[in-house]
């Protein structure tokens, strides 16, 4: 079993829920943040003092409140922390069902589980957690079938960029001189057009509204 765990999570009753799920299953030592600025300092001085956390369960959103922060979601937090140790396990544990967020959680920030927040989740918490001493992944059963979809497998980061700057007010004739200001290829403008059109045929988009409003509830932007 896990010896060292660092919840991070904003929430009371989900941190006690999430810490006496751990207790059930003879973790000894659980420390827990409701900042991912916190989560990391707590991160680096278990780091430095030679007794590192092994498991880090980790919400995605964190709501804003006063307090200023570098360290602004759950992916952030996941993205520092493995650029100090890529070796910890990670569990994300959110409310968040959209497959390409998800898809690049696994492939880019390779988590170990996705649980999703719902009435099951904390029995899948206890089977996440236990898979991870296999070294198997762990996805909850209702989102199992969302790695598989299409959309999430077929677009790329020049995709994913391309929408971003359109969703932001870029227009396709600025769009060439911004791609080439930011070193992004492809970026002829002819190019960018012809994108931009196969996009809109692969989601049906009947405008670039459409495509952006289409990109953001899948959660690719």
């Amino acid at each position: 079993m896990f010896k060292k765990v660092l919840i991070a999570e904003d929430f009371d009753s989900i941190n006690i829920a999430v810490k006496q799920t751990l207790e059930q299953l003879g973790v000894k030592e659980i420390h827990y943040a409701k900042y991912c600025d916190d989560a990391l300092l707590k991160y680096k001085k278990a780091c430095q003092d030679k007794e590192p956390f092994d498991l880090l369960i980790s919400d995605l959103s964190f709501v804003a409140d006063y307090r200023k922060v570098e360290i602004p979601s759950g992916e952030k937090l996941i993205e520092a922390i493995k650029k100090l140790s890529s070796n910890i396990k990670v569990i994300v544990y959110s409310v968040e069902d959209k497959p390409y967020t998800i898809k690049l959680l696994f492939k880019e920030q390779n988590i170990d589980a996705f649980v999703h927040k719902g009435r099951n989740s904390i029995s899948q918490l206890k089977t996440a957690i236990e898979s991870l001493l296999y070294d198997k992944k762990f996805i909850s059963p209702d989102l199992a079938h969302l790695l598989q979809s299409k959309a999430s497998n077929e677009i790329d980061n020049y995709d994913v960029e391309l929408l971003t700057h359109l969703a932001s007010g870029v227009s396709l004739e600025e769009m060439e001189p911004l791609f080439k200001k930011l070193n992004i290829t492809p970026n002829s403008k002819s190019t960018i057009e012809k994108r931009v059109a196969r996009l809109k045929d692969y989601f049906k988009a009947n405008n670039n509204i459409h495509l952006i409003a289409i990109t953001k509830d899948l959660g690719i932007i």
